[in-house]
């Protein structure tokens, strides 16, 4: 049984003969019998009385008719759903982020998207590197602002746009450091540090930089949200290393750190070229600043496009 064979007995129906409805349908009333005839025979029996002048429902026909009804009205409603997640009017997309992003205003972002497409519904999940690097290649999300390890993304995921963030040191207020503005990395091999929990990719970034300059940390206390370091450092437990803006906004002295200065890369990744889920897609151009409801990323700089 064929959707265009009910669409064909209900044009019966709904015209009273076969002429009207082929005529409705646009098609050659010989195929229109056709049709009906195979319907028929599929169904094992006659679906409407042809004996009299006008075309009338038999028993069998007027048993058919509300499934008809509802089946074509299914069909209908499916086709509308898949037109609404196409069309953005409904859909669903996930986006990961590390807990320490700040090249990026998100939640402006997301209250941007939600004004320009209200039907979508988007998840956000913030997470260790690791996890959202394989829930991204597991396609539990769609997208994902990630601070890798490495260079190069793992095989099948694709970095669409890149920023490169300053970190800085921040230390209570009157802390010596403070006052002085600026020091170089091996001055503070003495100092007392809070960590970020392993494997974020600022843990990640400061655990390269230490390594890298043979600096040995003494780790005071280590912690697992940026809100809490950030108040550890403030009561004098120690310093530690964050993104500029997450300082800044903090209200905490900022020691710029020199012979390297400390920074780390941030990209926001996906699977393939680009996004299959329509979703996804409309919210990577919004971030990214090809939709015209995306507004320019802090500082006024637009990402390095991947």
């Amino acid at each position: 049984m064929e959707l265009r064979q009910l669409r064909h007995f209900m044009a019966v129906v709904t015209e009273g003969g076969f002429t009207a409805a082929a005529r409705a349908e646009l098609i050659a009333q010989s195929a229109l019998s056709t049709s009906i005839r195979n319907l028929e025979r599929e169904l094992g029996a006659d679906l409407f009385d042809r004996t009299g002048r006008r075309v009338v429902l038999t028993q069998a026909g007027r048993a058919l008719l509300p499934q008809a009804r509802a089946l074509l009205a299914g069909a209908q409603a499916a086709r509308d759903a898949v037109a609404d997640v196409a069309n953005l009017a409904a859909g669903r997309v996930s986006i990961g982020t590390i807990q320490t992003l700040t090249c990026v205003d998100l939640p402006g972002e997301l209250a941007a998207f939600h004004r320009r497409f209200p039907g979508v519904q988007v998840s956000v999940r913030d997470a260790p590197v690791g996890e959202l690097t394989e829930e991204l290649r597991a396609g539990e999300l769609d997208l994902a602002y990630l601070a890798p390890d490495a260079r190069e993304l793992p095989e099948g995921l694709t970095a669409y746009a890149t920023w490169h963030e300053e970190l800085v040191l921040i230390t209570a207020p009157g802390h010596p450091l403070a006052r002085a503005g600026r020091a170089l990395l091996r001055d503070l091999a003495e100092e007392p540090f809070v960590d970020f929990r392993a494997g974020t990719g600022l843990e990640t970034a400061v655990r390269r930089l230490a390594a890298h300059c043979r600096l040995e940390r003494r780790i005071t206390c280590d912690v697992t949200q940026i809100g809490l370091l950030v108040e550890l450092v403030r009561a004098g437990i120690g310093v530690a290393f964050v993104p500029r803006r997450i300082g800044e906004r903090a209200g905490l002295p900022c020691v710029r750190i020199r012979q390297p200065d400390p920074a780390r890369t941030v990209v926001l990744a996906g699977r393939g070229p680009r996004p299959r889920n329509p979703a996804a897609a409309a919210l990577l151009a919004h971030l990214t600043g090809a939709a015209p409801a995306a507004a320019d990323p802090p500082g006024g700089r637009r990402p390095h496009e991947g």
